[in-house]
């Protein structure tokens, strides 16, 4: 207990009025509002060195980071301020300082440039490559045999799928899809999350899979990316629609060719 009273009295000690007064550089006595503010312009003018200014450059970068809403223009802001406190270590002879922000650029260049690539990527899908295998390093491998049911209609969704090899089934609607085509996308779009067709695999092969945790993470991120998603999304229902259509379609005809031969 003595020991802790102690500590309480230090610190009381260092907290007074006077002695901050006296550490400032300034009269406990006699303090008036010039006395204060020529003490902090003269604090001020002497910290103005080319080093302090490389710090509050880099200050005013990491502020601007808590500041973006999306991920691109957050990681140039992280990077330029990085570039600034890594002179700032430099000029000061502080090895540690310049060694922790020169490291954090290339990081934050390298993963400015994935999300970059991502975007791009994204938007080249919605004017025709709707392959989706610019997600692949987002992904993780799976494999399957033949006979295998990757799920169920009406089973709870958690992931999407990319195929990369073999030939796997829409039961439903009997069409085949092959390596490099999307699988549970409408899950993710689902309110309830649910999934909309069985999926059996014909031919031993494997996909790579993306949770639906994932995509959200990299929406949020940057929500551009969600908007070609939705597209793309909506050029694959607008596919189902048109293959429905042209199955109806033959039967009509079927039966129309059915009714005017009629009975012999």
């Amino acid at each position: 207990m003595t020991i802790f009273d102690r500590i309480l009295d230090a610190a009381a000690d260092n907290l007074r009025i006077a002695k901050i007064l006296v550490q400032l550089g300034l009269d406990p006595n006699n303090v008036t509002y010039d006395a204060i503010f020529n003490r902090l312009l003269e604090i001020f003018i002497h910290n103005i060195t080319l080093a302090n200014m490389f710090a509050l450059a880099g200050a005013i970068f990491f502020v601007a980071t808590l500041l973006t809403q999306t991920m691109v223009p957050l990681r140039v802001a992280n990077m330029i301020g990085c570039a600034f406190f890594a002179l700032f270590g430099a000029l000061t002879a502080s090895v540690t300082t310049f060694l922790l922000y020169l490291l954090m650029v290339p990081i934050n260049a390298y993963r400015l440039r994935q999300m970059l690539v991502l975007v791009k990527k994204a938007r080249s899908a919605t004017k025709g490559d709707t392959s989706l295998e610019w997600l692949k390093p987002f992904m993780t491998e799976r494999k399957y045999r033949k006979g295998d049911i990757l799920f169920k209609k009406d089973d709870a969704a958690h992931e999407m799928l990319l195929t990369v090899t073999g030939k796997f089934l829409v039961k439903e609607i009997s069409v085949e899809l092959p390596p490099g085509r999307l699988m549970g996308e409408f899950g993710f779009l689902t309110p309830d999350n649910r999934r909309t067709a069985t999926i059996e695999c014909i031919e031993d092969g494997h996909v790579l899979t993306i949770t639906y945790d994932k995509l959200l993470e990299i929406y949020f991120q940057n929500p551009q990316f969600g908007y070609y998603f939705l597209v793309l999304t909506s050029q694959r229902l607008l596919e189902n629609i048109a293959r429905l259509e042209g199955i109806v379609a033959q039967h009509k005809s079927l039966q129309q060719a059915a009714a005017a031969n009629g009975p012999n």
